[in-house]
């Protein structure tokens, strides 16, 4: 009985989901279809709608007012992200003097990932999209508000920093998933490659900009406590001019909702998952990504502990290192338009996820703060341009309907491999020490190069 009723009342869902399902190949094959052969997304085309053959005009883009405005609120709280996120570690080595404990924090600021990615999908394809975006912002605004304050009042504690982290890493589920599903309403399709290749570049120039921005803050104060606790202050002001930003877009973040009877969020859920695992290409992604982001999640932490420890780094030295390995960013995400429209789709992940192998293995043998940059700056220049690869097909195949829950399940496997990674990193972090930690990440790195190598993405 209750099985009749969900077929009932999921009717529509069911035959969207598949057809989707029966067409995956055919999704597949458009998706990567280009000038020069199957298995390649070809600029200016989408899969799932758009002019056939129209062009992606870059002045085009950059007149999409609210396109623009989108990007200039992100850049500003990624900067501001950026600058605490150099904080954070050194905020808790300072207060605890634990690498391990670092970890953990760092841990807790993507753990409701895990909890969170799920349902946070499904009520992102019910909500207004934009609401969730602003009311994220403000909830991050206040947390980190919280920790200057607490500092200024002489009562800033570990079990603060904690709550901080799950406050913020929650908001940035809700808004980033909503961000995500938002963009190709903002956009055309055409110009969907592009936009992702933006919001990498605005990644990358914080990246690039953001830990010598966080090192100076804290180097302006008399105590790496203080220090840290006024880039807080900057990371909180950051997300104020985003909610500005956003106030001021008119696009709606999402299509006109066609009526339907009311589903368990179990139900809606389970739409996402069966349509991500029936997908046989974001399958694969999707296991890929929980791995690689288990690998190189520790990266971070064991790049800071071995700058200050065995290099001798001060705190304006390892956001200088940050900072300058960052340009490998910006080459990146100004790339990453060119290979998702012109390379075979399989040997751009392919070959990111082995030029990530090459970095940690260098980052690990690296006998002097001019090749942690090295490293650092090859790291950077493959992550932008297999994220756009990756998420632009996902936005292509997917129905806006369901965005929210595909991006969602997707996210789940990115950042709850990262959540795992920054756990277990900072554990092994003490008994391995950071180089051995990073050379075992490398190695891992590689096999996963080779075993997705001999999956159905080589041939695409």
């Amino acid at each position: 009985m209750g099985q009749a009723k969900l077929a009932q009342m999921g009717q529509f869902y069911v035959a969207v989901y598949s057809v989707r399902a029966a067409s995956a190949r055919d999704d597949e094959r458009t998706m990567m279809k280009g000038r020069r052969g199957r298995g390649r997304l070809d600029e200016g085309r989408h899969p799932t709608g758009g002019p056939d053959g129209e062009r992606a005009r870059p002045d085009a883009l950059w007149r999409n007012r609210d396109a623009v405005l989108l990007w200039a609120g992100q850049a500003v709280s990624t900067l501001g992200s950026q600058v605490s996120g150099l904080a954070l570690p050194l905020l808790v080595l300072a207060l605890t003097g634990s690498a391990a404990q670092a970890g953990l924090v760092g841990a807790l600021q993507t753990l409701p990932h895990l909890v969170f990615s799920l349902p946070a999908g499904a009520l992102i394809d019910r909500w207004d999209r934009k609401a969730v975006m602003v009311r994220c912002d403000i909830a991050r605004a206040l947390a980190y508000g919280s920790v200057p304050l607490a500092s200024a009042l002489g009562h800033l504690t570990l079990a603060q920093l904690c709550a901080v982290a799950l406050a913020g890493g929650t908001a940035f589920v809700f808004f980033n998933i909503a961000q995500v599903s938002a963009l190709p309403r903002v956009v055309t399709p055409a110009h969907l490659p592009r936009a992702n290749g933006v919001n990498a570049s605005v990644d990358a120039a914080a990246g690039l900009l953001g830990p010598g921005l966080g090192g100076v803050i804290i180097g302006l104060a008399r105590t790496t406590i203080s220090g840290a606790a006024l880039a807080y202050l900057v990371d909180s002001i950051s997300y104020v001019a985003s909610v500005l930003s956003l106030l001021f877009i008119r696009t709606p973040f999402q299509g006109e909702r066609v009526p339907a009877p009311v589903r368990s969020l179990r139900a809606e859920i389970a739409d996402g998952l069966r349509f991500l695992w029936a997908h046989p290409v974001l399958r694969i992604i999707g296991l890929l990504n929980l791995v690689r982001n288990i690998l190189v999640a520790p990266a971070y932490l064991a790049v800071i502990v071995l700058a200050r420890g065995a290099l001798h780094a001060d705190a304006r030295a390892v956001g200088l290192i940050f900072g300058l390995g960052s340009v490998g960013g910006i080459l990146g995400s100004a790339v990453a338009p060119w290979a998702t429209a012109r390379l075979r789709y399989g040997r751009v992940i392919v070959g990111t996820v082995a030029l990530e192998a090459l970095a940690l293995a260098l980052l690990a043998a690296a006998p002097t703060p001019a090749l942690l940059v090295a490293g650092w700056a090859l790291y950077t220049l493959s992550a932008p341009i297999q994220t756009v690869t990756l998420i632009t097909y996902r936005q292509a195949v997917t129905p806006d309907a369901v965005q929210g829950r595909v991006n969602g399940a997707a996210r789940l496997l990115v950042f709850g491999g990262n959540s795992l990674g920054q756990a277990a990193g900072g554990l092994l972090l003490g008994p391995l020490g950071p180089r051995a930690e990073l050379g075992l990440a490398a190695a891992a790195l590689g096999a996963c190069a080779v075993t997705v190598g001999l999956t159905r993405i080589r041939r695409s």
